[in-house]
């Protein structure tokens, strides 16, 4: 009965479609097909067609390179890195920003790339774990995880990297207290925290 039609042939679905699509499209500040257009897509049966925002070009300087790709203006910073740049190290987690799995560096500074747009950032330089090594020479953060063995399934290790350079960026203190204090965004869920925070503390070594 949810999708029965009403005395004037409209269905509920229909109208819900027709309802939504313009004030979505305002709120998001984004361009999106006419309401005409939206319902005749409806009226034809397929209300999805039409009824979200069109792709856009847009530029992002991701490990130094240019890269152009076309997205919807919904589309995550993480999901155009791994979807449309396939740089997978990036992973997915929690999709809330809590995990810390998906953490990028952007001007510099690290940031949940699952909880910002990719087209804010067209202006941004974004580092991902793909930019740590200079060519086959790793980055000493990296070095001091292998050494350490600051990982056991390694799915949230792209992650902790990053965000451990971005900590030494920041000039924070190393000590113990500390490095669990600002790592704290990266959850490791194998529990391999004693040796992430050797591993920082090695890599502040030699920086």
């Amino acid at each position: 009965m949810s999708d029965s039609h009403d005395r004037r042939g409209v269905s509920r679905k229909g109208f819900l479609v027709r309802a939504g699509v313009p004030s979505i499209a305002a709120a998001a500040g984004v361009g999106t097909a006419p309401p005409s257009e939206a319902a005749a897509a409806v009226d034809a049966g397929d209300p999805l067609q039409g009824a979200g925002p069109h792709p856009v070009r847009i530029a992002l300087t991701v490990n130094g390179t240019r890269r152009e790709l076309s997205i919807e203006p919904r589309v995550t910073l993480l999901d155009a890195l791994r979807e449309s740049l396939q740089l997978t190290g990036t992973k997915k987690g929690c999709g809330q920003g809590t995990c810390g799995a998906c953490t990028v560096l952007v001007n510099g500074r690290r940031i949940d790339s699952c909880l910002t747009l990719a087209m804010m950032h067209q202006d941004d330089r974004i580092t991902t774990i793909e930019g740590l090594a200079n060519g086959d020479e790793l980055h000493p953060m990296q070095a001091a995880f292998l050494e350490h063995d600051g990982f056991q399934c390694g799915y949230c290790t792209p992650g902790q990297i990053v965000s451990a350079v971005g900590l030494l960026a920041e000039k924070r203190s190393t000590d113990d207290k500390s490095v669990r204090e600002y790592m704290s965004g990266n959850i490791c869920r194998c529990g391999a925290y004693p040796n992430i925070v050797a591993a920082i503390q090695a890599a502040a070594g030699r920086t």
